[in-house]
């Protein structure tokens, strides 16, 4: 298994072929700007937006240490499910409390197996730079769901979603 994954796994530490590495024990807690996330609660998540046809969408990377902090809103393995209607406006704002890098990027829900997700599934979609993250960071952005379908809101840094940051 993990030759498809194009990395290998040495003593908890996931390195992937381009040379991207985590290390699950940076995250529990560790560093973490708490102050970014002061007040938020599960209540916060998912919220009828300011206009017609609009949701508000928090998205917390590492909010517990569930899944060695791999999660957002402390969920992962696709474990949330948020229902927009199509051609509604998503708007996203994604906060990572943590030093370690993560991302968001809304994606075909079987992408989440792949080293790299790839590109956003809506123009949009995604946090700027997917690929390198943001560290203790608070980013929006917006997008149209103009498709049905089943997506999954995956971490953009490589091997992150095949670990479950999904």
């Amino acid at each position: 298994m993990l030759s498809t994954l194009a990395g290998f796994c040495l003593a908890g530490r996931a390195t992937a072929a381009d040379g991207t590495v985590h290390d699950p024990a940076a995250h529990p807690g560790a560093g973490l700007h708490k102050e970014l996330i002061a007040g938020i609660t599960e209540a916060d998540f998912l919220k009828l937006g300011p206009g017609k046809n609009v949701v508000s969408l928090t998205l917390v990377a590492a909010f517990t240490d569930a899944n060695q902090g791999m999660n957002l809103n402390g969920y992962h393995h696709g474990k949330a499910v948020y229902v927009v209607p199509k051609g509604w406006t998503v708007e996203v704002t994604f906060i990572n409390p943590s030093p370690v890098p993560h991302s968001v990027v809304v994606v075909e829900a079987e992408k989440v197996r792949a080293v790299r997700v790839g590109e956003p599934a809506f123009k949009g979609a995604s946090t700027p730079d997917p690929v390198l993250g943001t560290s203790a960071a608070k980013v929006s952005f917006h997008f149209v769901a103009d498709e049905e379908g089943d997506f999954a809101l995956a971490c953009g840094i490589p091997i992150h979603a095949t670990a479950g940051h999904f």
